[in-house]
């Protein structure tokens, strides 16, 4: 199975800005603290107590809301609320039944025949399978940028039309009629329907798609979804408005009228927006809380932690000097305490990540490397000196790059002064906004970056498939290894648990000896919210349901 991990965009740690005196500093925290301890039991009531209206923020900007481009944990929120797919996802539970009403599925798992309900898109034309057809063979045409693309891999001569070594009428997707849908898979997927409840599998409007070329980045009447929501207003880098999707099948059971979705990356601001009333939810899995205010909320048993399926790193890019040496990637992968950057600035129960695939996945049986093993790591920064013919004062600058956020700044200092206090090298830090920072590591323009991914489905191969193929849009690397390839194309093709899982762990510990990234720690998710606020469901893949949610009135 070919997949990819969402690209992780959020202030996972957040700190107060740095250009800020310490006096301010002072004062900010105190007002936080002073928010924290009075009155902030009181069951603070909407504005409206009659009106469903549920208030958020979102920690960025969406770079888009098309689901056949959406690769970052900004868009994908808000595009699974204002689309559905053929099932969905209910925590805890096996894949549902969505926008289909039936799946007849072939004893030999080839292939999967779906029925479509009766349903309209938010303008009231009819849903079709064409439209699946049509948008799956468009994420797989050659010329269509797509970063999931990998996920379709699936279906049989996916990948080859992908490359051009065919054409996409090859493609194993077929509608038959408007509402039967016939789907071939290159080789048995047991757990297919779980995929196909992922966004990459989502339809976009074909009737809108094809005339405008820009739907889905702006609000207005060619925005057309088929989801619980519709996009109401959009006001970039401000706020955006949800409302309730009259033309949505199930729509008699979305119990909420809008949902208000502010744009605002400072975490501080968010808690006292929160506290102060304005927002009935904080933190993830939109957004971050302020690292100085969790163990008071902690204390008051107002927080809630819970695992995320996804990993925090920093990768390299091995394609050119320096960071092509192993052994360099070696010495700055083992150089970084995780332990102090979890204990001192992330604080909120994440574990140490000496390993690529997250618990959350399988049993981590055993350490890849040893956390902060700075003896080993010199060790390993020296021998690659001497294999690139290079000193210490005559190795090149190096520079780490990340998308604006404190909190991912606050990490780079960190791991800044880390890399200083093992090889006396300052490393240079720059910040830049999300969607230039996705460009950068698209193009190659970076030589550390940092990176997170979150599983869009709930197994390892989510996490290493993105770097089966050198080629693949969101191999930022560059690296790939053909005996790693093989390990996956093995993983895939068998479907005895026990022999697939050896494959993958295999395949995983031949990445961790070469070190494209240095893991540094696993996600949890962490929030506060309103008493009133009820029916929102979390899972570990960071998604939050939105369908059934409801504020609770007297």
């Amino acid at each position: 199975m070919h997949s990819l991990a969402r690209l992780e965009s959020r202030q996972e740690v957040p700190f107060f800005r740095r250009e800020a005196s310490l006096f301010l500093k002072k004062i900010m925290l105190l007002f936080g603290v002073l928010l924290l301890t009075t009155g902030c039991h009181k069951k603070l009531r909407p504005i409206d107590e009659n009106k469903q209206l549920l208030r958020l923020n979102i920690h960025t900007e969406p770079p888009t809301l098309d689901a056949r481009k959406a690769t970052d944990t900004s868009s994908i929120p808000i595009i699974q609320m204002c689309f559905e797919g053929l099932m969905r996802r209910v925590p805890g539970r096996a894949p549902q039944l969505a926008l289909a009403n039936r799946v007849k599925i072939s004893d030999d798992l080839m292939t999967y025949t779906f029925y479509l309900r009766p349903a309209n898109w938010s303008d009231g034309t009819r849903i079709t399978a064409y439209d699946f057809e049509k948008s799956w063979k468009t994420i797989l045409s050659p010329e269509f940028g797509s970063g999931f693309a990998n996920d379709l891999y699936v279906l049989k001569n996916a990948r080859k039309a992908k490359i051009g070594e065919c054409s996409v009428d090859e493609i194993g997707v077929k509608a038959k009629s408007l509402s039967k849908l016939v789907v071939h898979l290159d080789h048995p997927v047991p757990y297919f329907l779980d995929v196909v409840a992922s966004h990459s599998f989502l339809a976009v409007p074909t009737h809108i798609v094809e005339t405008d070329k820009k739907w889905a980045d702006h609000s207005g009447p060619h925005f057309v979804g088929n989801g619980a929501y519709r996009l109401k207003s959009w006001r970039h880098h401000n706020h955006m408005v949800l409302e309730r999707n009259e033309e949505y099948w199930d729509q008699t059971a979305v119990r909420l009228e809008q949902i208000h979705l502010t744009i605002i990356e400072d975490e501080t601001t968010e808690l006292h927006m929160f506290e102060s009333g304005e927002l009935d939810w904080a933190g993830s899995p939109l957004s971050t809380l302020p690292t100085d205010a969790l163990q008071a909320l902690a204390d008051q048993n107002r927080l809630n932690t819970y695992p995320i399926s996804g990993t925090y790193y920093y990768i390299f890019n091995v394609r050119t000097p320096p960071f092509d040496n192993i052994n360099l990637r070696r010495a700055f992968t083992y150089a970084i305490n995780r332990k102090e950057i979890i204990d001192n600035i992330t604080q909120s129960e994440q574990q140490v990540a000496t390993n690529f695939v997250p618990p959350t996945m399988w049993e981590v049986t055993q350490s890849a490397f040893e956390d902060n093993a700075t003896e080993e790591a010199r060790k390993y920064f020296d021998i690659a000196l001497e294999e690139m013919g290079y000193t210490r004062s005559s190795l090149p600058p190096i520079t780490l790059i990340y998308n604006k956020s404190a909190a991912h700044h606050k990490i780079a200092q960190a791991i800044q002064e880390q890399w200083f206090q093992a090889f006396g090298l300052r490393v240079r830090l720059q910040n830049v906004e999300w969607k230039v920072f996705l460009d950068e590591l698209a193009h190659g323009q970076f030589q550390i970056a940092r990176m997170g991914g979150v599983a869009s489905f709930q197994d390892p191969l989510t996490f290493l498939d993105q770097f089966r193929y050198e080629n693949s849009r969101t191999n930022f690397s560059g690296w790939t290894n053909e005996k790693f390839s093989s390990l996956l194309n093995q993983a895939e093709q068998t479907t005895h648990p026990e022999k697939r899982e050896e494959l993958l762990r295999q395949a995983e510990g031949l990445f961790i000896e070469e070190l494209p990234v240095a893991p540094i720690y696993y996600y949890t998710g962490t929030y506060i919210k309103k008493r009133y606020v009820k029916g929102i469901e979390l899972s570990e893949l960071s998604d939050a349901d939105f369908k059934f949610a409801f504020l609770e009135t007297q």
